[in-house]
């Protein structure tokens, strides 16, 4: 398969925010040779060259001046098989769900935490995804890719990925630099499950401790807590859960003692965004075209005709809501193109 280079006209960049965006060329790469034709086209043009999954995390601009790069590669194989574990090596165009659902079905475990996560597998540790307790770079064994820069093939073992939450290099240093063709995941045969997060450990509360049942558990609590993109076009959590110093939070608990903790280290503690968004009165906010979901507070939801500067101008405001009565800044977590 070669890349695709529409030749005549800008292409349509589909999101799951609905948001009308056109980009200048799009290549859809299986081989790092597909990709050297992309690098080759954005030399040629002076135009960038950006990598995109399936638009599941970004609020995209109606026209973007460059190229985009979209991993084709769906493969799975296995690298390592041994009595307690296996490493997969997966193509960064599979999808994540697909493949969260494969292994476990396959009697593979430790992704089924991060069950119903949209997006495609090399998104993954770009974002450093997690849920329900558990995060992808517990499993991430070695990223593979190419420099769009220098046009080198490469890989990157995980600790060169800079791994921290909802982050890695490749959100900083080698954003937009390092295009990401394969991953390679460590999972297990054993079924240990992980239900330490509270309304995971709720939901099992009475049933079997299964790496099937959290699966399960995981996709019914996301279906019931998470509006669906193909109904209401969301971006999924549009904002981090902020990390504060024990300081920031003894003052944040002295207004709202309430507030839900989780403890990262002795100096470091996460709290809920969705839970300040809630408590500052903005759960089914609508402003214009775009609305705060009513059925998940940190989801702003685009209705028809929305664009990316209707999407910012609500999110500001949830910011300034947030930050004038809790003193806490609250982070995008989408990717914001220009």
């Amino acid at each position: 398969m070669s890349a695709v280079q529409p030749q005549n006209s800008a292409t349509s960049i589909s999101n799951s925010l609905g948001l009308s965006c056109a980009a200048q060329r799009v290549f859809r790469v299986l081989t790092p040779e597909d990709v050297l034709t992309a690098v080759a086209w954005s030399r040629k043009s002076g135009l960038p060259l950006y990598p995109l999954g399936a638009g599941s995390n970004v609020v995209l601009p109606p026209r973007l001046a460059s190229g985009v790069i979209i991993a084709a590669d769906s493969s799975v194989r296995i690298l390592e098989d041994g009595e307690n574990g296996v490493t997969l090596r997966v193509g960064a165009g599979k999808g994540w769900h697909e493949l969260v659902a494969d292994t476990v079905g396959e009697g593979l475990y430790g992704l089924e935490n991060l069950a119903l996560i949209p997006g495609l597998v090399g998104a993954a540790p770009v974002q450093n995804i997690g849920a329900y307790g558990r995060e992808v770079d517990e499993f991430v064994v070695a990223v593979h890719g190419v420099d769009l820069v220098s046009g080198e093939i490469g890989t990157l073992l995980a600790d060169e990925c800079g791994f921290a939450y909802r982050d890695s290099v490749f959100k900083q240093t080698l954003r937009d630099r390092f295009f990401i063709m394969a991953v390679d995941f460590r999972l297990s045969r054993s079924p240990g499950v992980n239900v330490t997060y509270p309304a995971l450990k709720t939901r099992m509360a009475d049933g079997a401790m299964t790496p099937e049942s959290v699966f399960a558990a995981v996709v019914a609590l996301r279906r019931e807590r998470l509006p669906d993109p193909g109904d209401a076009p969301n971006a999924g959590s549009f904002f981090k859960n902020p990390v504060l110093s024990r300081e920031q939070l003894s003052e944040l608990q002295a207004l709202e003692p309430e507030v839900p903790v989780y403890p990262l280290d002795d100096e470091r503690f996460k709290v809920s965004a969705a839970w300040l968004i809630e408590r500052g009165g903005l759960r089914g906010y609508r402003q214009g075209p775009v609305e705060i979901s009513a059925q998940h507070a940190l989801v702003l939801v685009a209705r028809g005709g929305a664009c990316q500067s209707d999407v910012l101008h609500l999110a500001a405001h949830v910011q300034e809501v947030v930050k004038s009565r809790f003193a806490v800044q609250l982070e995008p977590e989408p990717r914001i193109y220009e």
